[in-house]
């Protein structure tokens, strides 16, 4: 489900809030299944937290404009 940056500046910023809002229910919802020994691929947090990355890096850049 790795995003792409093109596909995210296309949102609004209300939707680049609620994504950013499901992204970080995502991580910890992994980080807890990770404390848990029940994550099967850990990669997937590095992946979330790009994501997390990309999405805010997109609304700075929208409140410069």
């Amino acid at each position: 489900m790795k995003m792409k940056a093109n596909e995210v500046r296309k949102l609004s910023a209300a939707e680049l809030d609620a994504k950013l809002v499901e992204l970080k229910k995502d991580l910890f919802n992994l980080r807890l299944q990770h404390a848990t020994n029940q994550l099967d691929n850990p990669i997937r947090i590095a992946e979330v937290k790009k994501d997390i990355a990309r999405v805010k890096t997109i609304l700075r850049e929208q409140q410069g404009r």
